[in-house]
């Protein structure tokens, strides 16, 4: 359902004269973005666009599906699309959460303590498998996913914007591996899965995979200082408060459905908010309509859901749970 924005769409303020690229230069640079993604992605501009769009609503991403079909590909190409700070750890058990946040090392020379800052402190954090790093080391990821900064030995460090956590986890592999806890989901503003390409784009990727990896040939499209303007762009997206409680409804319905024994939370409405403001963003629209939080309901909201034992027996999926739901509830109106 395509609205139009309401005729009493207010001004906002500052609207005249803020400074940034405004909508025209963030289609332009989510543009060459998303095309630098696609050269190495084929066949998943779905996926590809909202990868951009968590990027752009300052979230964090969680690519999970079976292995081989391009998770970690996602990560590095959209990380290497942009031209910023790239770490990537490699989640093993054995990984402590020093090993992530830093550490403080003795300088002989100094004579004191000196802060040695491990792999997070980057704009853009590829972790890999991140389901196979104990609950300890998984945990220290929760202050830097939603606070934007680390603390060791009692000093507590800013994290540069922006700050992007883009993690993969293969749900099928049970050996060895750590559910990642409540808290954790509920850090990630969406999540995803690639699938299977269809013939087509298999077939491209034989090509073009063929000789090289596309990813080798990849060179930045946009500077870290260009993804903070559109951040900021993103910031000024207009929400009436008709979609904003709309938004509320959708959250609110899962926290009392019989099939669900988990709701989402009040930092769901948040990311689901602000995703909203991205993907209108990127769709060249300058406020946010019911549609958009329709596309975004499942992948936003999903992953933070738990579904009951007999929903469980049911085989039934909170993905599928929530998209009933997204068909159920009322769509305001230009009235409302």
């Amino acid at each position: 359902m395509e609205t139009d924005p309401p005729a009493s769409h207010p001004a906002r303020p500052g609207a005249g004269d803020a400074p940034g690229p405004g909508l025209e230069g963030l289609a332009q640079v989510a543009n060459k973005i998303r095309d630098a993604v696609e050269s190495v992605i084929e066949g998943k501009p779905a996926v590809v666009r909202l990868a951009l769009t968590v990027l752009l609503a300052e979230g964090h991403l969680l690519i999970e599906d079976v292995p081989g079909v391009g998770k970690t590909m996602l990560a590095k190409a959209l990380a290497r699309s942009v031209d910023c700070s790239v770490r990537r750890v490699q989640f093993t058990p054995d990984l402590l959460p020093s090993d992530i946040t830093g550490v403080s090392a003795y300088n002989q020379e100094l004579r004191e303590f000196e802060f040695k800052p491990g792999p997070v402190f980057a704009n853009i954090v590829v972790g890999d498998e991140i389901n196979r790093a104990s609950p300890k080391t998984q945990s220290a990821l929760l202050e830097c996913m939603e606070e934007r900064q680390v603390t060791v030995d009692g000093t507590t460090y800013t994290l540069e914007p922006p700050f992007m956590v883009i993690s993969t986890q293969n749900p099928v592999e049970m050996e060895g591996t750590y559910p990642l806890p409540e808290a954790q989901r509920d850090r990630f503003t969406a999540r995803i899965s690639m699938g299977y390409p269809d013939p087509a784009a298999e077939l491209e990727m034989l090509e073009t995979h063929g000789e090289t990896s596309p990813l080798d040939r990849l060179t930045p499209v946009a500077h870290a200082a260009d993804v903070r303007d559109l951040i900021e762009v993103v910031r000024r997206q207009h929400v009436s408060a008709a979609v904003r409680q709309y938004a509320i409804e959708l959250v609110a319905a899962t926290r009392g459905h019989p099939e669900l024994r988990l709701g989402a939370s009040p930092r769901a409405t948040l990311h689901l908010v602000r995703a909203a403001r991205a993907y209108a963003a990127l769709d060249d629209r300058d406020y946010v309509v019911p549609d958009d939080l329709q596309d975004l309901a499942v992948p936003v909201l999903a992953h933070r859901l738990l579904p009951t034992a007999e929903a469980q027996v049911d085989r039934r999926r909170p993905e599928q749970v929530m998209a009933d739901l997204v068909k159920r509830l009322p769509v305001p109106s230009h009235g409302k």
